[in-house]
Protein backbone atom coordinates (compact mmCIF):
# COMPACT_ATOMS: atom_id res chain seq x y z
CA UNK A 1 0.00 0.00 0.00
CA UNK A 2 1.60 3.11 -1.22
CA UNK A 3 1.66 6.92 -0.10
CA UNK A 4 2.51 10.05 -0.78
CA UNK A 5 5.57 11.71 0.65
CA UNK A 6 5.73 15.19 0.94
CA UNK A 7 8.53 17.80 1.71
CA UNK A 8 7.95 20.49 3.77
CA UNK A 9 7.23 23.12 0.91
CA UNK A 10 4.53 20.87 0.10
CA UNK A 11 5.94 18.93 -2.59
CA UNK A 12 5.77 15.22 -3.28
CA UNK A 13 8.94 13.79 -3.36
CA UNK A 14 8.35 9.71 -3.43
CA UNK A 15 5.94 7.21 -1.74
CA UNK A 16 6.38 5.05 0.91
CA UNK A 17 4.75 1.39 1.05
CA UNK A 18 2.71 1.35 4.15
CA UNK A 19 2.51 -2.30 6.53
CA UNK A 20 -0.65 -3.72 5.50
CA UNK A 21 -0.21 -5.55 9.03
CA UNK A 22 -1.15 -1.87 10.02
CA UNK A 23 -2.37 0.59 8.03
CA UNK A 24 -4.54 -2.23 5.75
CA UNK A 25 -6.53 -4.69 7.37
CA UNK A 26 -9.95 -4.71 8.29
CA UNK A 27 -11.19 -2.39 10.78
CA UNK A 28 -12.48 -3.98 13.98
CA UNK A 29 -15.22 -1.69 15.11
CA UNK A 30 -16.25 -3.33 18.09
CA UNK A 31 -12.94 -3.31 19.00
CA UNK A 32 -12.47 0.50 17.79
CA UNK A 33 -15.36 1.26 20.42
CA UNK A 34 -14.38 -0.49 23.35
CA UNK A 35 -11.00 0.95 23.19
CA UNK A 36 -12.92 4.21 22.94
CA UNK A 37 -15.01 3.78 25.91
CA UNK A 38 -12.39 2.30 28.12
CA UNK A 39 -9.71 5.98 27.48
CA UNK A 40 -12.86 8.02 27.54
CA UNK A 41 -14.01 6.44 31.03
CA UNK A 42 -9.90 6.37 32.53
CA UNK A 43 -10.29 9.86 32.30
CA UNK A 44 -12.98 10.36 34.47
CA UNK A 45 -12.05 11.27 37.89
CA UNK A 46 -14.78 10.21 39.78
CA UNK A 47 -14.87 12.53 42.35
CA UNK A 48 -18.54 13.62 42.60
CA UNK A 49 -20.09 13.02 45.70
CA UNK A 50 -23.94 14.12 46.95
CA UNK A 51 -25.08 13.79 50.48
CA UNK A 52 -27.29 11.25 51.84
CA UNK A 53 -30.01 12.70 54.72
CA UNK A 54 -27.73 11.65 57.45
CA UNK A 55 -24.91 13.46 56.31
CA UNK A 56 -26.72 17.01 55.91
CA UNK A 57 -27.10 19.25 57.88
CA UNK A 58 -30.15 20.08 60.65
CA UNK A 59 -33.35 18.21 61.46
CA UNK A 60 -32.62 16.77 64.75
CA UNK A 61 -35.91 17.92 65.91
CA UNK A 62 -39.15 16.48 65.37
CA UNK A 63 -41.40 19.63 63.14
CA UNK A 64 -44.61 18.83 65.24
CA UNK A 65 -46.48 16.13 67.27
CA UNK A 66 -47.22 12.88 65.52
CA UNK A 67 -50.99 13.53 65.58
CA UNK A 68 -53.67 16.16 66.29
CA UNK A 69 -52.46 18.78 63.81
CA UNK A 70 -54.23 17.41 60.29
CA UNK A 71 -50.69 17.33 58.53
CA UNK A 72 -48.96 14.45 57.40
CA UNK A 73 -46.21 13.19 59.78
CA UNK A 74 -42.42 14.34 59.20
CA UNK A 75 -40.03 13.25 61.21
CA UNK A 76 -37.25 14.86 59.96
CA UNK A 77 -36.04 18.43 57.88
CA UNK A 78 -32.73 15.96 56.47
CA UNK A 79 -35.75 13.66 54.67
CA UNK A 80 -35.07 13.58 50.74
CA UNK A 81 -38.71 15.01 49.88
CA UNK A 82 -37.61 18.39 51.76
CA UNK A 83 -35.75 21.26 50.49
CA UNK A 84 -32.32 21.05 51.47
CA UNK A 85 -32.65 17.31 52.84
CA UNK A 86 -30.51 14.22 51.31
CA UNK A 87 -30.01 13.03 48.41
CA UNK A 88 -31.53 9.27 47.94
CA UNK A 89 -29.49 7.99 45.10
CA UNK A 90 -27.23 10.61 44.09
CA UNK A 91 -23.49 10.09 43.28
CA UNK A 92 -20.93 9.39 45.08
CA UNK A 93 -17.37 8.85 44.72
CA UNK A 94 -16.12 5.91 42.11
CA UNK A 95 -13.84 4.77 39.75
CA UNK A 96 -14.93 4.50 36.31
CA UNK A 97 -11.11 2.64 35.26
CA UNK A 98 -11.83 -0.67 33.04
CA UNK A 99 -9.19 -3.16 31.95
CA UNK A 100 -8.31 -3.88 28.12
CA UNK A 101 -6.29 -6.26 27.06
CA UNK A 102 -3.06 -5.36 25.28
CA UNK A 103 -3.72 -7.15 22.07
CA UNK A 104 -7.04 -5.46 21.82
CA UNK A 105 -5.73 -1.93 22.23
CA UNK A 106 -3.14 -2.03 19.92
CA UNK A 107 -5.69 -3.95 17.66
CA UNK A 108 -8.23 -0.69 17.94
CA UNK A 109 -5.14 1.71 17.41
CA UNK A 110 -4.47 -0.27 13.70
CA UNK A 111 -8.04 -0.67 13.14
CA UNK A 112 -8.45 3.08 13.05
CA UNK A 113 -5.09 4.09 11.45
CA UNK A 114 -6.68 1.52 8.83
CA UNK A 115 -9.79 3.68 8.43
CA UNK A 116 -7.54 6.92 8.03
CA UNK A 117 -5.70 4.96 5.55
CA UNK A 118 -8.53 3.79 3.75
CA UNK A 119 -10.21 7.80 3.69
CA UNK A 120 -6.86 8.94 2.47
CA UNK A 121 -6.37 11.55 5.61
CA UNK A 122 -2.45 10.36 6.79
CA UNK A 123 0.10 12.64 5.43
CA UNK A 124 3.70 11.67 5.08
CA UNK A 125 6.57 13.95 5.22
CA UNK A 126 9.81 13.33 4.50
CA UNK A 127 10.86 15.46 7.46
CA UNK A 128 9.35 17.76 10.09
CA UNK A 129 12.12 20.22 11.38
CA UNK A 130 11.27 23.86 12.15
CA UNK A 131 14.39 25.91 12.93
CA UNK A 132 12.98 28.62 15.33
CA UNK A 133 9.42 28.50 17.49
CA UNK A 134 7.51 30.16 15.41
CA UNK A 135 3.45 29.62 15.07
CA UNK A 136 3.55 31.60 11.91
CA UNK A 137 6.14 28.73 10.11
CA UNK A 138 3.27 26.09 11.95
CA UNK A 139 0.32 27.74 9.98
CA UNK A 140 2.95 28.15 6.55
CA UNK A 141 3.03 24.50 6.49
CA UNK A 142 -0.46 23.09 7.31
CA UNK A 143 -1.21 25.57 4.08
CA UNK A 144 1.15 24.08 1.92
CA UNK A 145 0.10 20.70 2.90
CA UNK A 146 -3.74 21.57 2.46
CA UNK A 147 -4.55 21.22 5.60
CA UNK A 148 -5.25 24.55 6.95
CA UNK A 149 -8.31 24.92 8.72
CA UNK A 150 -8.78 21.07 9.37
CA UNK A 151 -8.09 19.41 12.07
CA UNK A 152 -4.46 18.02 12.06
CA UNK A 153 -3.50 15.51 14.42
CA UNK A 154 0.60 15.79 14.35
CA UNK A 155 2.36 12.77 15.15
CA UNK A 156 5.97 13.34 16.43
CA UNK A 157 8.97 10.31 16.31
CA UNK A 158 10.13 11.92 19.50
CA UNK A 159 9.89 15.11 21.58
CA UNK A 160 10.82 17.97 19.41
CA UNK A 161 10.06 21.39 21.60
CA UNK A 162 10.03 23.77 18.41
CA UNK A 163 7.36 21.88 16.57
CA UNK A 164 5.57 21.09 19.74
CA UNK A 165 5.59 24.79 20.45
CA UNK A 166 4.66 26.26 17.20
CA UNK A 167 1.77 24.21 16.75
CA UNK A 168 0.39 24.72 20.69
CA UNK A 169 -1.61 27.92 20.24
CA UNK A 170 -2.97 26.63 16.51
CA UNK A 171 -6.62 25.80 16.64
CA UNK A 172 -7.95 22.64 15.91
CA UNK A 173 -3.86 21.13 16.10
CA UNK A 174 -2.55 18.87 18.63
CA UNK A 175 1.00 17.02 18.39
CA UNK A 176 1.24 13.72 20.04
CA UNK A 177 3.80 11.58 19.95
CA UNK A 178 4.14 8.34 18.30
CA UNK A 179 4.70 6.34 21.45
CA UNK A 180 0.71 7.50 22.33
CA UNK A 181 -0.75 6.76 19.63
CA UNK A 182 -4.33 6.13 20.75
CA UNK A 183 -8.03 5.59 19.34
CA UNK A 184 -9.69 8.90 20.53
CA UNK A 185 -7.19 10.87 19.19
CA UNK A 186 -6.98 8.93 15.73
CA UNK A 187 -11.10 9.61 16.04
CA UNK A 188 -11.38 13.02 16.71
CA UNK A 189 -8.93 14.81 13.92
CA UNK A 190 -9.60 14.80 10.35
CA UNK A 191 -5.94 14.30 9.28
CA UNK A 192 -2.78 12.60 10.61
CA UNK A 193 0.75 14.18 10.21
CA UNK A 194 3.75 12.59 10.90
CA UNK A 195 7.31 12.68 9.72
CA UNK A 196 8.43 9.23 8.02
CA UNK A 197 10.39 8.88 11.22
CA UNK A 198 7.49 8.36 13.16
CA UNK A 199 6.21 5.35 10.76
CA UNK A 200 9.69 3.23 12.50
CA UNK A 201 8.34 3.94 16.05
CA UNK A 202 4.37 3.17 15.24
CA UNK A 203 5.77 -0.13 13.64
CA UNK A 204 7.53 -0.92 16.59
CA UNK A 205 4.88 -0.82 19.14
CA UNK A 206 2.18 -2.47 17.13
CA UNK A 207 4.08 -5.20 15.14
CA UNK A 208 5.20 -6.63 18.27
CA UNK A 209 4.34 -10.30 18.47
CA UNK A 210 1.92 -11.08 21.45
CA UNK A 211 3.09 -14.01 24.08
Amino acid sequence: METAVFNMSGEQVGTMELDDTIFGIEPNLAVMHQALRRQLDNARLGTHQTKTRGEVRGGGKKMWRQKGTGRARQGSRRAPHWKGGGIVFGPHPRKYTAAMPRKMRRLAVRSALSVKREEDKIVLLDRLELPAIRTKAMLELLAKLHLAGSKTLVVLPGSDQVVQTSARNIVGVKTLLALNLNVVDLLDYDHVLMPVASLDVIGQILSQQEV
